[in-house]
Parts: C-alpha cells; structure tokens; sequence
C-alpha cells in the first residue's frame, strides 16, 4: 500500500487532524459531520449546511477558522443585505478627489454566510462568482480574495418563515451539503455540564497554517484515480441523469467536486489513491443538492436519500487489484 504520510505530507496531514481533534473538542458528537467538511476544504470546495438555529454552525466556522490561522467573517443575511455588503463598493472621497474601493466581507479566506435563503436572489447572486472563480468584479476591475477561499453556506429547512428557494445555480457552487442535526442524549449532556464552550473556543490554538493547507490540497490533488475507479465515479453520476424519478440529475460540476471529494478523502486516510469505498462514501455529500425530483416525488426530502440509495446499490463497484482496490 501506497501512503502519502511520509515527510512534508505526514506533517500537513498530521495538522489536518489535529484541527479535528480541536474542532471536535468543541462540537461534540459531530466527528463525521466535522471530517467531511475538512474533506471540503482539502478538496478546495464550498459547504452548504441545512439545519435549524442553535446546533452550532457559526461555534465550529469560528473552531475551523482559528485552528488553520484562517480570516474568518459572518455575514448575517437577511432581507436588506445588499450585494455590495459582499462584493465592496466605491465610494468618492472628497479631499482626493477620486473614488476609493471599499472591500466587502467576501475578502477573508473563510466566510460563513448564515441563513442564506433569507435574503434576495440579488444578494445570493453576488457569491456566484466569488466562489466560483475565487475574485470579484466591481466597476470594472477584478480584484482576488484570500487564498485559500472557503464558504460555509446555512439555510433554513425549506418553507421555515422568511425563507426562499435558492436557485439552482447557486446551489450547484456548493461542493457538498449536509447537516449538522441536535446532538445525542450524552453529548448534549455534557455540553450541559460545561454551561457553554466560550473558554473552549479562546483555547483553540492555530495546528496547520494558511500554506500547510495549501500544500495539502497541492498534494489532494495529486492522489491517483484508477480509469476504472473514475468510469465508476462517472456512471454514478451518469445514472442520476437516467433514474426515472429524478427530473434534473448531477451536473458536470458535480463530476468534478466528487473526483476532488473521492481524493481527499483517501488523502485523509493515508493513501495516494483513490478506491470504489472513497466514492460511495461521498456520492450522498456530493450529488443530494444537486439532483430534482420529479414533482410528484418532491414531498419529503427522504425520498432524495432513497433514490441516491438505489443509484449505488445499482450501480456495480469495479473489481479491482493493487492500486485503487
């Protein structure tokens, strides 16, 4: 077996877990949630949580933020939140007579944008491009954000009072989407215990820098796919296209997010290649946002579970041998 913890890999994915020590210090219970949104960032995509109020969203970005030495910034959508609030804006100063750019809250490397599906389609737009191509255009220049660049997503369960649908655009930016859900009996017992975690969150301590990370997602990508492994990837994605309750199946995009996903995931374990396990571990993250049902089979979010099910119980894992078994 090939691994790839050996010299400069072993001490970044030795940093790696130690912000999932830290970071699970602080959101009890929540280890597999914690670890696939670090798969994100190693795969240098963006996080989309659905969830209710008060589980702990903004306590872990804040965890994440101070564990990688990360620029972190909250933006609190709601209804008048303009799209230069994110972007920037020029304003004219008087004494030099000439406009002066304002940077908005997109220029940090991690930014948590809360309860999205609050405010308008407009707002929404404007991270369209940001979290795509990684800068933002205002009056005609181009300017970069910080490098890494992540985007923590949350929105209210769909019909919850004041929200709104997001587009299909948008949500298709999002490499993975999940939810962080109440905690267990025991868990939230303890944090009972604790009385709250803010001493916790002042002792996280930074355990891999902005450039470990970087080379980190440097060395995800160059984790090896199998041509079998990646026709499987394909055909899962294929199928979503072909499933007879699904209206609008993945994207090419999500082609992609999921070869990233698969490979920092192995990366996460140890190996420099990629197997069938590492897929279908992240098949659900990667495609549950981005497929529509047909409109008689979009009643219960159940269903979009049920049909990802049935998509990789379907689908046949290759036999493999070495390499990417």
């Amino acid at each position: 077996m090939n691994n790839t913890a050996d010299g400069a890999d072993f001490i970044c994915l030795k940093g790696v877990r130690q912000v999932l020590d830290q970071v699970n210090g602080i959101i009890l219970g929540k280890e597999k949630e914690v670890k696939e949104i670090m798969t994100a960032f190693l795969a240098n995509g963006h996080i989309l949580l659905e969830d209710i109020p008060g589980v702990g969203k903004t306590t872990m970005a804040i965890a994440f933020s101070k564990s990688m030495a990360l620029d972190y910034r909250r933006v609190q959508f709601t209804p008048d939140v303009l799209p230069s609030d994110l972007t920037g804006f020029s304003i004219y100063r008087r004494e030099d007579e000439q406009f002066v750019y304002r940077p908005g809250s997109v220029f940090c490397n991690l930014l948590l944008a809360d309860e999205i599906n609050r405010t308008s389609p407009k707002t929404q737009s404007a991270l369209l491009e940001v979290m795509e191509e990684r800068h933002v255009t205002v009056d005609g220049v181009t300017r970069s954000v910080g490098d890494p660049f992540f985007v923590i997503a949350t929105q209210n369960p769909t019909g919850s009072a004041g929200t709104q649908y997001l587009s299909q655009a948008q949500v298709d930016r999002f490499m993975i989407r999940l939810s962080l859900g109440y905690p267990d009996f025991e868990n939230e017992l303890a944090m009972a215990k604790e009385g709250g975690n803010a001493g916790q969150r002042m002792a996280i301590r930074p355990v891999l820098s902005r450039e470990a990370l970087l080379q980190a997602q440097k060395d995800v990508e160059n984790v090896y796919m199998k041509d079998e492994v990646c026709r499987y990837l394909l055909k899962l994605i294929t199928a979503t296209r072909q499933h007879p309750e699904i209206l609008i199946g993945a994207s090419p995009r999500a082609t992609i997010a999921l070869v990233k996903m698969a490979k920092a995931w192995a990366w996460m374990d140890g190996r420099d290649y990629v197997t069938p396990a590492d897929v279908c571990s992240q098949f659900p993250y990667v495609v549950s946002h981005r497929i529509v049902l047909k409109p008689t089979l979009q009643t219960e979010s159940a269903d979009t579970s049920a049909v990802i099910s049935q998509i990789l119980e379907k689908v046949k894992k290759p036999s493999l041998g070495g390499r990417g078994l």
